[in-house]
Formats: C-alpha cells, sequence, structure tokens
C-alpha cells in the first residue's frame, strides 16, 4: 500500500469491485465457502473483497488511473 492514504475514488470504486463480485456470487447461487472452493482461497478472503477492504485491487486502479486506461483493459 502506499504510505500515502489512498484517494476516496479507490476506495469507492473498490466497494464496487466488491458489490459485483457479490451480485455475480448470488447470481450464480453459490456461497461465500463454495466460491472460497473453487477459487482456493478461503471464505474469509471472500467476504474481504465482497466488503471492500484493501487488496492487490487498490494498486491496479492506481495504476490504471496514472496510465489513463480502464482497469477492464489490464486484467482481460
Amino acid at each position: 500500500m502506499p504510505s500515502d492514504p489512498l484517494p476516496d475514488w479507490v476506495l469507492t470504486r473498490r466497494r464496487a469491485i466488491g458489490d459485483r463480485v457479490r451480485a455475480a456470487r448470488t447470481a450464480k447461487k453459490l456461497s461465500q465457502e463454495k466460491l472460497g472452493e473453487l477459487t482456493g482461497l478461503d471464505r474469509k478472503t471472500i467476504n474481504r473483497i465482497e466488503q471492500g477492504h484493501g487488496t492487490l485491487i487498490d494498486h491496479l486502479l492506481l495504476v490504471a488511473d496514472a496510465l489513463d486506461v480502464p482497469l477492464s483493459d489490464l486484467v482481460r
């Protein structure tokens, strides 16, 4: 993590990504536990992603912004 606090827009986008992960998971009728099994992650990690807690996504958002490219271009 950068030593300075993250810009508000990063926190907002991180939460939005978590919301989309949760929506996609529930649309597939998967529990956090089952998604964890499918990904090799534990339920707590899935929960942290959905709750918008700090992850690698923060760094990717900052890099995409600095390069002036959509995040989706970096993670296809």
